[in-house]
């Protein structure tokens, strides 16, 4: 009899055990399968590649840092990385970089568009050239980042889609370079400093637009580096530098307290 009592017990458990799978099932509550890895692609030119925080490996000219913010973000969440981002790109460059990322990606990160628009050569006229020259060539580069820079992005982010279709896409910005006015008793003129900031803006404004017109989610540095520009009480971007490529890129702390933190609040 307690043979008996036991087979019975143990078939009552059963039972009830497959009402209450069911039960679930039908409620949508069931335990949901481990979450997949994050297949995460990070495109772009050298503020994505990290040139200026160092610790570039075996990237060559491509200066991908092992302290920029793809690397940390991936490191973080566990993530498998394809570590695209290459020094000195262009929109240009980055849809070749696309060639090589998987319709399997399920994030992609980009910065691009400050290259195109010639802001190495807007700094480079800057430190040489007077207040007002350097004016002229801020607006050329904000001239073209306003009528020419648009359809680069359009194509860029159109072959993200076509790449990587269920990817969740978050674009970088840029952040503006100086506090003004700031403790700098040397070097550029306030003037040329604002009109330098001034560039980032229009930056950020017509990537923002192009960006939110794609549907991608547009992550903007500026308000993150308050407080560190060039000239303030504590740079996170690196002044007129050697070498003299690192010149005006994010440091260690740039990549890690700026753009990771930056990325952080928008992905959760």
């Amino acid at each position: 009899m307690v043979a008996h009592a036991r087979k019975s017990t143990l078939s009552l458990l059963r039972a009830f055990a497959v009402v209450v799978a069911a039960a679930f099932g039908l409620l949508g509550l069931a335990v949901p399968a481990s979450a997949a890895a994050t297949n995460y692609v990070a495109l772009g030119d050298s503020y994505s590649s990290g040139l200026g925080a160092g610790s570039y490996g075996n990237s060559g000219a491509c200066k991908r840092s092992s302290n920029a913010y793809p690397e940390l973000w991936a490191k973080a969440h566990s993530a498998t990385l394809s570590f695209l981002a290459c020094s000195g790109a262009r929109t240009g460059d980055v849809l070749n970089q696309l060639n090589n990322v998987s319709s399997s990606a399920t994030m992609v990160t980009v910065s691009v568009g400050g290259n195109d628009a010639g802001f190495a050569d807007v700094m480079a006229d800057c430190t040489l050239g007077s207040d007002s020259a350097c004016v002229n060539r801020v607006n050329e580069a904000k001239n073209y980042a306003n009528n020419t820079l648009p359809g680069l992005l359009n194509g860029v982010y159109s072959k993200i889609k076509q790449k990587a279709p269920n990817a969740k896409v978050y674009v970088l910005g840029y952040p503006r370079f100086y506090k003004v006015p700031g403790s700098c008793n040397v070097g550029l003129s306030d003037t040329k400093r604002a009109a330098i900031n001034s560039g980032a803006d229009t930056l950020a404004s017509v990537t923002s637009a192009r960006a939110r017109a794609a549907g991608f989610t547009f992550v903007d540095v500026r308000g993150v580096f308050t407080g560190h520009e060039i000239c303030s009480a504590d740079w996170w971007l690196k002044s007129l530098s050697w070498p003299v490529e690192e010149s005006y890129h994010p440091n260690v702390n740039g990549q890690r307290l700026g753009y990771l933190a930056a990325l952080n609040s928008a992905t959760g």
